[in-house]
């Protein structure tokens, strides 16, 4: 029997944190404790589809989400802003952040300097920016101190295990098939994992294929909900960045179907 695709449904159950300090009622599995204090997250204007992927990620039977969807319709700002919401309501300890090192060029610039994590700044820095959307300089600095946010490359990732902690694999559509589910078997119990790509941008080079198109089409089903993943697709309209970008958007996809159009093997 062929599996039925559908979108994914918002679950019912929206995430309200309280000013005090939420007890951790989670079951005991091997973690870490959760934040001792209460971050303020500032929230922005979501549009009606951002809205309902704040209450699926955060609804408690939900457990992977690949969310696909063009520039600027702030994909890693709604998972940053679940994880911190996620942290507060004590279902999360850490927020891990993994992304390729593939540059977003077509050329380099070559070997940085310093160590592993010296190396690894400048992709991270989207996560800090969105930290800097989200909560103040005393928040966000507690959190570093305290190493509740750990920005990690996808080549240090083979081995690790993450329990109750909420993980980012940003940029997905720069990991091959094989660095895709190095991360997304990193999965262990009451963890979230959010998975977010732009098939129109991949920076992988020398005919190199992106995994996460064909990793989104695999768990687009209804099996996968069943099991708590799901597969959220973006579009133009929930573009924030700028009235302009979405402009540019369409003329982009309108240019990309016209060429796949003429290909003679087009049907």
């Amino acid at each position: 029997m062929s599996k039925k695709k559908r979108t994914a449904k918002a679950a019912p159950v929206k995430a309200e944190v309280t000013e005090t300090a939420t007890k951790d009622t989670s079951p005991r599995v091997p973690q870490r404790d959760k934040i001792p204090y209460m971050l303020n997250i500032k929230g922005l204007d979501w549009t009606e589809k951002q809205k309902a992927f704040i209450e699926l990620a955060t609804h408690k039977d939900t457990r992977v989400i690949f969310l696909s969807g063009p520039a600027g319709t702030s994909k890693t700002a709604l998972a940053v802003y679940c994880a911190l919401t996620l942290m507060n309501l004590k279902k999360a300890s850490e927020l891990i952040y993994v992304r390729s090192v593939v540059e977003s060029a077509s050329t380099t610039l070559g070997s940085l300097p310093g160590e592993a994590h010296d190396k690894f700044k400048p992709f991270a820095m989207p996560l800090i920016d969105k930290l800097e959307e989200f909560l103040c300089s005393g928040d966000i600095k507690k959190l570093f101190i305290d190493e509740r946010v750990k920005p990690i490359p996808i080549n240090y990732l083979r081995g690790a295990s993450y329990n109750a902690n909420c993980v980012i694999v940003d940029e997905a559509q720069n990991l091959n098939n094989k660095e895709l589910i190095t991360a997304i078997t990193r999965v262990g119990k009451f963890s979230k994992f959010f998975v977010l790509g732009d098939p129109m941008q991949t920076d992988l080079k020398h005919s190199e294929q992106s995994g996460f198109k064909p990793m989104f089409d695999i768990f687009n089903d209804e099996d996968s909900q069943k099991q708590g993943i799901y597969c959220v697709q973006f579009g133009k309209e929930d573009i924030m960045r700028s009235e302009l970008l979405k402009f540019i958007v369409e003329k982009i996809e309108s240019y990309q179907a016209q060429q796949k159009a003429k290909q003679p093997n087009h049907h």
